[in-house]
């Protein structure tokens, strides 16, 4: 593996916040991590860098994963079994399934990212998570230097949580996903706007490339882009709170969006709760709340990743101040 020394991270993460790394390599296949220099240097893992807020330096080793490849490993008479190598952009691999016909993806286009971040984060959105499609990864294990099989059961997938997030989190660097899709797709259309946007698109016959473009439609609408303005996506994660305090938060804000979910338990939209605090469209400097989406914090030009920060405890207190909800962020703060 070729290293490189103090290199700028601001192309590899998607806030655009200028930070260093003091050492930085490319990884292409898995062979090549034999060759990985770690010793006792702290070491980080970039995919897309989609879902990190840089608020310094990084004294260690960088590792930019780009293993490729997209294989179809199996198929019986309901599912399409394929991986994808880590390095894959997420958004291509879904469209390269969605040109095959294969369901289970069409809710998750457009989420910027890669392959390898997907099970991580256990990505999400308009009714579908990442575990309901997820089949097997491979991982190597930095210190046993040897590849593991994780199954559905070993990740703990959780919102946006699994076990990479959490016990194993800085132990493995993922080589390869294999996802199920369906041969006859099941659509999920009830959440959002999808319906909506199928109609207004005069869509009669529901198919994965139908939902597929309505869903990139809704992203394109609520969301910047991140090659235009610097985001990750969702800052924080919608809050699950008990139907008892859902039922007394409706008492006092009988607007509040909520969505109930199969354990009684209701997931409480978090931008909403963010834009009754004001902050939908606010802007400090180069760092702020975007116009159309109060979850999207944003940098507009050269802001800090301290400076977004600083922004996201803000925006947090002030919700814990007004609804006495805690909110999570998404975004991992490196």
């Amino acid at each position: 593996m070729k290293m490189l020394e103090n290199i700028s991270l601001k192309p590899y993460n998607t806030f655009h916040i200028e930070t260093t790394a003091r050492y930085f390599s490319i990884l292409n296949d898995a062979d090549s991590l034999q060759e990985l220099p770690l010793g006792n240097q702290p070491l980080m893992v970039l995919g897309g860098g989609s879902n990190m807020l840089l608020t310094k330096n990084f004294d260690g080793l960088v590792v930019k994963n780009e293993i490729m490849g997209i294989e179809l490993v199996h198929e019986d008479p309901e599912f399409i079994y394929v991986s994808a190598g880590a390095g894959e952009n997420w958004h291509g691999f879904v469209m390269h399934c969605i040109s095959k016909g294969w369901g289970g993806l069409e809710n998750l286009s457009l989420i910027p990212g890669s392959v390898g971040a997907s099970p991580m984060q256990n990505i999400g959105a308009y009714g579908v998570e990442l575990e309901d499609v997820f089949w097997s990864l491979e991982a190597w294990h930095i210190q046993e230097k040897r590849i593991h099989t994780f199954t559905k059961s070993d990740c703990a997938f959780g919102y946006r949580e699994s076990v990479f997030k959490k016990s194993l989190k800085g132990k493995y660097i993922i080589l390869k996903v294999t996802y199920r899709l369906h041969k006859k797709p099941v659509f999920h259309t009830s959440y959002g706007a999808i319906t909506q946007e199928l109609d207004r698109m005069g869509v009669t016959e529901y198919s994965v490339s139908a939902i597929s473009e309505a869903v990139i439609r809704i992203r394109t609408s609520k969301l910047p882009d991140p090659a235009i303005i610097g985001n990750a996506g969702s800052f924080f994660k919608n809050p699950v709170v008990s139907n008892e305090t859902y039922e007394q938060l409706k008492a006092s804000f009988p607007t509040i969006v909520a969505f109930p979910q199969l354990d009684k338990s209701v997931k409480l939209a978090a931008g909403w709760l963010i834009e009754q605090c004001g902050w939908k469209g606010y802007r400090s400097g180069d760092a702020g709340c975007h116009a159309s989406q109060a979850l999207v914090l944003v940098n507009y030009g050269n802001a800090t990743g301290k400076q977004i920060y600083d922004l996201s405890e803000k925006i947090l207190q002030s919700v814990i101040s007004r609804f006495g909800i805690s909110l999570e962020r998404e975004v991992n703060i490196i």
